[in-house]
């Protein structure tokens, strides 16, 4: 299953389980530990007295009572002190501590915040970074729908660097004339005839060319990938993955299709072919279409990082 980037309130999730990012001491606190012991009711503050409390790094469960979730499972972050103490590794143990607890319990669906990133006072562009390493590190391993839930933009910060260079790509690119909604990505290619070369349809149809499925499963043996990595790498869920390999005349949206492209790595070419067989084109008048050629002209094939721009800039995720 696949990992989205939300902008939601974490005590509203309606998944197995909710992460809440808790002190020591697993009594309540504020931000978003606050938040979720008012939302979940007295009777979680009443089982978090029996746990004990919680090392930083390690993860303890308890059940959701008034949340949508059924559990919530209590990590605890370090505090940023310059990064010389070994956050980096204690942040990762949180994510990873979480995600294990959530599947040993046989659970299919994770909401996290961005730990530590509030008054703990861990860099959120790095914060994010490490939130997106763990979680891509399990789900190369095991299917779950994973959350990463900021409240507003402000919470979310992408590398400023990638952003500069990302948004400097954009602003050179852009094509404003004859503008395409940003969002209405699945256009289809315009085909234009002239009133001399017009062709009858029995005639078109017999020069049909394989189908976007059969493309993208031989493209796959060509890369010599399994079908497993690449919707793993895609982002997209196996339900999905066999839809489309069992029926060769599957109509992808255009987010499902770049996201195969990026996870078999494709070069733009590719990538156009790709696009063209599901009937969709790359074009400079969307944004979305400029990151997208932005990453693959970088050769930067990480999905994630790609949907951490995408999110950024307020465009459609890829996979999901």
């Amino acid at each position: 299953m696949p990992f989205e980037i939300i902008r939601a309130d974490i005590t509203e999730m309606n998944t197995d389980a909710i992460v809440n990012a808790a002190n020591h001491s697993l009594l309540g606190g504020g931000g978003v530990d606050g938040a979720i012991h008012k939302a979940a009711g007295p009777r979680l503050l009443d089982e978090c007295k029996t746990l004990g409390g919680c090392n930083t790094g390690e993860s303890k469960m308890t059940k959701g009572y008034n949340l949508p979730a059924e559990y919530v499972i209590h990590t605890v972050g370090p505090v940023w002190e310059g990064g010389v103490k070994g956050e980096e590794k204690l942040l990762k143990s949180c994510y990873l501590s979480a995600l294990d607890l959530a599947y040993k319990h046989n659970l299919e669906s994770i909401a996290f915040p961005l730990i530590s990133s509030g008054v703990f006072g861990y860099p959120k562009d790095q914060a994010l970074q490490v939130a997106i390493s763990a979680i891509s590190e399990f789900l190369m391993d095991h299917d779950m729908m994973i959350y990463l839930v900021v409240y507003d933009q402000s919470a979310f910060m992408l590398s400023g660097k990638l952003f500069s260079s990302v948004k400097a790509f954009i602003d050179d690119n852009y094509v404003k004339e004859h503008h395409v909604s940003d969002r209405n990505l699945n256009y289809e290619m315009e085909v234009c005839y002239s009133s001399k070369s017009m062709r009858s349809l029995d005639d078109v149809l017999e020069e049909l060319q394989e189908t976007f499925s059969e493309h993208l499963i031989r493209m796959i043996d060509l890369k010599g990938m399994t079908d497993v990595e690449t919707y793993k790498r895609a982002n997209v869920d196996r339900k999905l993955f066999s839809k489309i390999r069992n029926d060769k005349y599957y109509r992808p949206s255009k987010t499902t299709v770049i996201a195969f492209s990026i996870a078999l790595e494709l070069n733009l070419d590719e990538t156009k072919d790709l696009l063209e067989k599901a009937g969709f084109a790359l074009s400079r008048s969307s944004k979305f279409d400029l990151i997208i050629e932005y990453f693959i002209s970088d050769d930067n094939f990480n999905i994630h990082e790609i949907n951490e721009a995408l999110f950024a800039f307020e465009q459609p995720l890829l996979g999901v």
